[in-house]
């Protein structure tokens, strides 16, 4: 028994850790937004960019995106649609488009997003190259603030920042709270050292000369961003989060989309650290090499012993052994909830995002939100291990703005 309670003190502290593990973010995040700017380093003052959206029967949603696109305030690129064999409107309201000098209209067989996104490139003339997912709209200035991410020769990638469009019900109104954590508050940190693990597929874009030193996207792979990051990392390149490059985008409004999504992020997680397993402890890789197992660490194996405390507790108040104060501010230490809602809040001021305070009634799902991404993290590993076929499962769209 004793040896039981032990382990639950040993692993009970990490659960719904969130809040714990980004608590040395904070002095990160306060350095990423003192670190000054230097000029862009381009070719020319303005650079030709090339924009590479890939869809599949995302007809609810594509008109959206292109228009936000054309409507930018930055006049040099291109727009090159990518259908991938759609079976609904997506090729008609692409063409809608085609009358514009900067949009350019492919179709293929269907093969995957990775394959859609590799076609793209392969017609891409930019300097950099921009991906983007079919659902996302950008900001007036997405692209120029994408492209002041560019600070030096050796930044070879930059990630924005997406926010959702659809903030229509619980589920997507706590989406928009932890984005601030996971993306504004936590990416701002990892970029400040050097150590972003992931350009994100809603807003990414690359120098072209990276991508001739690293390859295209692995086709077939349904962590496609993540696993191409590694490999510009593993290129000696530096990674950058541009904070003020928004792009909106859809978030998973069903629990049964949120599953199949990260389900499918998990999976890619686990693959891309099973291919690159080489680039973990190696100095070769810099700062990076060594963030990944805390990464790791902090993905993987923490969901694992959250899991392993959830069941113990209820044994062992069965047992009549309380191993914890079973009053509201014992349980809410337990969980870790004080840490995540100062992470909540520090998060929301460095984006300047306090019209979504309002949204703040919704935290207490974000316990069961976690206990959630603790299960996907289990059964992607149990999926994983039995080689089931991975799919890319897409969400069902609803093409609703709220923003």
């Amino acid at each position: 028994m004793e040896l039981l309670l032990l382990f639950f003190y040993i692993t009970g502290f990490t659960c719904f850790s969130v809040g714990i593990l980004t608590i040395p973010y904070y002095p990160l995040s306060l350095a990423f937004e003192m670190r000054k700017s230097k000029q862009n380093i381009f070719n020319s003052k303005n650079p030709f960019v090339s924009i590479v959206v890939p869809a599949y029967n995302e007809g609810k949603v594509i008109g959206h995106c292109i228009k936000s696109i054309i409507e930018s305030n930055y006049s040099e690129y291109e727009v090159i649609l990518v259908d991938d064999g759609s079976s609904d409107n997506t090729l008609e309201e692409m063409q809608r488009y085609e009358t514009n000098s900067h949009v350019i209209v492919v179709t293929k067989k269907n093969g995957g997003k990775a394959s859609a996104l590799n076609v793209g490139l392969s017609l891409a003339k930019g300097e950099v190259i921009f991906f983007v997912d079919a659902d996302g709209m950008f900001a007036p200035d997405t692209i120029s603030k994408m492209l002041s991410g560019f600070s030096s020769e050796d930044v070879g990638a930059v990630c924005g920042n997406d926010a959702p469009i659809n903030v229509n019900n619980l589920q997507t109104k706590l989406a928009t709270l932890l984005t601030h954590v996971g993306t504004g508050f936590v990416r701002r940190a990892l970029s400040a050292i050097d150590c972003l693990p992931v350009v994100s597929g809603n807003i990414g874009a690359f120098r072209y000369s990276t991508l001739e030193k690293t390859g295209p996207f692995l086709e077939g792979f349904i962590g496609e961003d993540i696993e191409l990051t590694w490999r510009v990392h593993k290129a000696g390149y530096k990674i950058v989060f541009q904070p003020w490059a928004i792009v909106y985008a859809e978030a998973p409004s069903t629990i049964t989309g949120l599953w199949k999504q990260r389900v499918r992020w998990a999976r890619g997680l686990l693959k891309t650290a099973y291919i690159h397993r080489d680039m973990l402890f190696n100095p070769k890789y810099g700062p990076f090499a060594f963030y990944l197992p805390i990464n790791l660490t902090s993905m993987i194996i923490i969901p694992l012993l959250q899991l392993i405390s959830i069941i113990l507790l209820p044994i062992l108040l069965f047992l009549n052994i309380n191993p914890i104060p079973l009053n509201w501010i014992g349980i809410m230490g337990w969980l870790g909830m004080f840490s995540a809602i100062f992470a909540l809040l520090f998060s929301i001021a460095l984006d300047r995002a306090w019209f979504d305070l309002k949204y703040f009634y919704v935290v207490p799902l974000w316990v069961l939100y976690s206990l959630m991404m603790d299960v996907v993290m289990l059964w992607a590993i149990i999926v994983e291990l039995r080689r089931e076929e991975a799919k890319w499962n897409k969400l069902d769209r609803t093409g609703i703005v709220s923003r």
